[in-house]
């Protein structure tokens, strides 16, 4: 299937972008009588910057601590509706997805996003993000702090952003730590509400 879901990400990319979207993510889960295809949408980077220029001139509009409107998706239900429509037209048409039984879902990634490739991780950065690595550094594979930094290669989180629990605020000595990018296994923003 990994061949077909490379087919299926380059078309819903195409149809994502006659709708002035851009592909975040698309999973495909469950066997049998009970497959899911879900595809996470954004605005693309025109829409967005657009939305902050909106904002800008609109004081009120009431947003989420920490993250400025310009990265927030901004994806409305119309937009997935549409998207859907068309996208759901094109993979029966093709026969994309073998079988006459699945469910296509699409969505925002909403405030806690996954942060999946170094753009995200460039685009976040001063966000509140929540991070697993593969192997440990400094004895802790589970972090919670402010991306501070993203060079491509290395993410730096500062710990000083939240207050540390368990296990992870006795193994943190320092307010900073660097993660190679090779090594997150995982990463999502934290919404601060």
């Amino acid at each position: 299937m990994a061949l077909q879901l490379d087919t299926i990400r380059a078309t819903a990319d195409r149809v994502a972008a006659s709708h002035g979207l851009d592909l975040v993510d698309l999973e495909f889960t469950g066997g049998a009588r009970h497959r899911t295809l879900r595809i996470f949408l954004e605005k693309d980077a025109e829409a967005r910057a657009r939305l902050a220029d909106a904002a800008a001139a609109d004081a009120e509009l009431d947003l989420p601590k920490g993250v400025p409107v310009e990265l927030l998706s901004g994806v409305t239900h119309e937009d997935c509706a549409s998207f859907a429509t068309d996208f759901g037209t094109v993979l029966d048409v093709e026969d994309l997805i073998p079988g006459a039984e699945y469910t296509l879902e699409v969505s925002s990634p909403g405030l806690e996003r996954k942060l999946l490739k170094p753009a995200d991780y460039a685009r976040f950065t001063g966000s509140l993000i929540k991070l697993q690595t593969f192997s440990p550094v400094e004895n802790n594979r589970h972090f919670t702090g402010r991306l501070a930094a993203f060079d491509g290669t290395t993410a730096t989180l500062d710990l000083s952003a939240v207050k540390q629990k368990g296990k992870a605020k006795k193994a943190v000595t320092t307010q900073t730590v660097e993660i190679p990018f090779s090594n997150i296994e995982k990463a999502n923003l934290v919404a601060e509400i």
